[in-house]
Order: structure tokens, then sequence, then C-alpha cells
């Protein structure tokens, strides 16, 4: 099993960047897939999700109308649209995959998720 997040760097406020994360090693399309993020010296938290079909996306409340998450199944892909970026969104950023779904609020629970990749560092200068 492998996740394969790309697509950091190094942006000032305001600018985008588009992060990609390749998934090889498990049917995809069973497979809800999501990001998360650690800040230097702060918890890792959870920034956004989408459902195996792509019907359903979850979004932290800081990042929502900036950040849009999407998949191609096709090419076994998940995307994160970060626009419209903040120094506060400088992290190292996750990418992460769940079979199914879960209960309530499941996608902010590490735990929910099955398999984890490296991480891509984005930084934002202000």
């Amino acid at each position: 099993v492998q996740l394969q997040a790309s697509g950091g760097g190094l942006v000032q406020a305001g600018g985008s960047l588009r992060l990609s994360c390749a998934a090889s090693g498990f049917t995809f399309d069973d497979y809800a897939i999501g990001w998360f993020r650690q800040a230097p010296g702060k918890e890792r938290e959870f920034v956004a999700a989408i459902t195996w079909s792509g019907s359903s996306t979850f979004y932290l409340d800081s990042v929502k109308e900036r950040f849009t998450i999407s998949r191609d199944n096709a090419k076994n892909t998940v995307y994160l649209q970060m626009d419209s970026l903040k120094p506060e969104d400088t992290a190292i950023y996750y990418c992460v995959a769940k079979k199914g779904v879960g209960y309530g609020t499941w996608y902010f629970r590490e735990y929910e998720f099955d398999y984890w990749g490296r991480g891509t560092q984005v930084t934002v200068s202000s």
C-alpha cells in the first residue's frame, strides 16, 4: 500500500498550491481519502476528506471556501486545491485512506484511517 503525496512547496500568502495523493496497493474506489496536517509545535489536525464516490466532502472550518478536495478514481488520485493560502496553513500535509465511512464526524478521528502516507511540506510566507 502506498499513498504518495506531492505538490507541496513555498508560496507567498494569498497564493495557491495543488496537492496530489497518488494511491496504489488497494482498491481505491472502496476508500475515502483525506488530508491531515501538522504544523511545528502543534498537534496534527484534520483538513479535508472525500468519500469513495466523491459525493460527500468535509472540511476543517478554517479552510472552507479556500480549499477544495476532489478525486479521479480512474487515476487513483485525490487532489487538494489550496487557494488564498495563509501563513497559518504552513504544515506538513499527510494523505490518508479509510475503507468505507464511519459514524458521525469520523473524518476528524485519526484512528479511523487505515493507511497513511508520507507528508509533503507546505510553507506559506507572509
